[in-house]
């Protein structure tokens, strides 16, 4: 059975990267692929580790009926180039520091979420970075949930050919 690995990266694993992995677990369950799509995140930076997600981050999600409650921060290690086959960063900053502690061989694992928005979902006019909420308001953390459940429902697309051949 083939499966595919996903790390979910931004600055401190407590707001984005957090429900961008909240979004897709879900809606990997629900498009029935749990067993074949594996799904964490990580942060670039280290002042979060251990902690929850934001209380707002979490906030917003409840009200999507997503849970980020379990959740922990965590910095991306040297193992985790290893252990997935895609690092999704949430802005071009994320893609510039994993870039500089990757390995070689495993740039080509490095991309950005909003690189799986459909085209037809021209709500997003090309932007290029999930926006970063943890100095604004709750409105912030709205926008992230609905570039995240773009951006994911395209991600699922894009692998489901190669999962289920």
């Amino acid at each position: 059975m083939k499966t595919v690995s996903i790390c979910f990266i931004c600055l401190g694993n407590i707001c984005r990267s957090p429900t961008a992995e909240g979004v897709m677990r879900r809606l990997v369950e629900e498009a029935k692929l749990s067993e074949r799509i594996l799904i964490d995140s990580a942060g670039t930076g280290d002042w979060h580790i251990g902690h929850p997600p934001d209380e707002r981050a979490q906030h917003a999600a409840r009200g999507r009926g997503y849970d980020l409650a379990a959740l922990r921060g965590r910095q991306i290690a040297g193992i985790d180039f290893e252990r997935f086959d895609l690092l999704i960063a949430m802005d071009d900053k994320n893609v510039a520091a994993l870039r500089q502690v990757c390995p070689p061989e495993q740039q080509d694992k490095i991309r950005l979420l909003m690189e799986f928005v459909p085209e037809a979902d021209a709500r997003w006019g090309g932007a290029r970075e999930v926006v970063d909420p943890y100095f604004g308001g709750a409105e912030g953390f709205e926008e992230v949930l609905d570039q995240c459940e773009a951006a994911c429902r395209g991600l699922i697309a894009a692998l489901r050919p190669q999962l289920i051949g």
